[in-house]
């Protein structure tokens, strides 16, 4: 009987991906206050109810994360919400105010949290989400270097351990691009972690020379239009630059709608309301400015379930 209730309650699409992946490492535990880490509980509970009255569950991950991404819509837009200590580090959600990264982490977060395990569901599991996606390995050791802070780390971290795969370089028109990354060493003065513990620098360095080896694909904007049809609902969707030190300078999720493949992210310009909104198709997006480049484009999956179904 328990093994019908599990193939009930979590999608075949789910089950077919299990054996291809890791193991989901354990949450790490709180290194600082509760209070301090997660921000917007009351959020979090209306959208688990929303989402346990519409059944979200049920549906593919892509179309499940384009739900809570729709539900996150009119967030304010703060940078730096993961800037909470001057040395401990631990995994942070702040559903009032959240960046490009942190709202397509904790879309993507939630939409997992269904899935991997029952509810009733608490902050802590989103926090679990969200150092599975972020951290190396998918555990928080209390370093800031042991969170990955540029995207293409984050897509090849993922992909290796099958929880995602990075379809750039099947997408028409892929291009392989090279740059030598040091965002963070450069810019080091702007990050809290870097700025009261320069010691961290020289290691640093060495994960930005990681990167910068690492085999990064994008679809150049002037063929993203032959590519958009392949994009789909819940896809990671980087925007890639001309910048020479970086590969990426924005993030968002793709949403389908009538036909084409809408940018959906969180965005600084006070232009568009300095929030998360629902923009333009991923082609007319590009086109607003001459830095942006193209896309890399990440496709999460669902984590293996967790033994806690079998109980439930």
């Amino acid at each position: 009987m328990k093994k019908c209730w599990f193939v009930l309650l979590v999608p075949l699409c789910v089950q077919a991906q299990v054996a291809s992946m890791h193991s989901v490492t354990p949450p790490s535990p709180l290194r600082l206050p509760l209070t301090t880490v997660f921000q917007g509980e009351s959020k979090f509970h209306a959208i688990v109810k929303q989402a346990e009255s519409e059944n979200w569950r049920a549906r593919p991950i892509g179309l499940r994360t384009s739900l809570v991404a729709r539900a996150l819509l009119g967030t304010k837009y703060v940078n730096y919400t993961l800037e909470v200590d001057d040395k401990i580090e631990n995994p942070v959600v702040n559903l009032n105010a959240m960046d490009c990264w942190t709202f397509y982490e904790n879309a993507l977060g939630i939409s997992r949290m269904l899935t991997y395990k029952p509810g009733p569901y608490k902050p802590a599991d989103l926090i679990h989400m969200v150092e599975i996606e972020r951290y190396r390995n998918g555990q928080c050791n209390g370093s800031y270097l042991s969170r990955m802070h540029h995207l293409e780390e984050v897509f090849h971290d993922n992909q290796r351990r099958g929880f995602a795969e990075n379809i750039s370089s099947r997408l028409p028109g892929a291009e392989r691009m090279q740059r030598q990354i040091q965002e963070m060493t450069v810019q080091w003065k702007s990050y809290r972690y870097l700025k009261n513990n320069p010691s961290l620098l020289t290691p640093m360095a060495e994960i930005e020379k990681k990167v910068s080896s690492l085999p990064v694909y994008h679809v150049p904007k002037a063929k993203v239009p032959y590519a958009e049809r392949y994009l789909a609902d819940g896809d990671v969707c980087a925007i890639t630059t001309t910048s020479s030190h970086q590969y990426t300078s924005h993030v968002g999720l793709i949403m389908r709608h009538q036909g084409r493949a809408y940018f959906v992210h969180a965005t600084s310009r006070h232009d568009k309301g300095r929030c998360t909104v629902f923009d333009k198709p991923i082609s007319d997006y590009l086109s607003e400015l001459k830095a942006h480049a193209g896309i890399v484009v990440c496709r999460p999956k669902d984590l293996p379930p967790s033994a806690l179904w079998q109980k439930k």
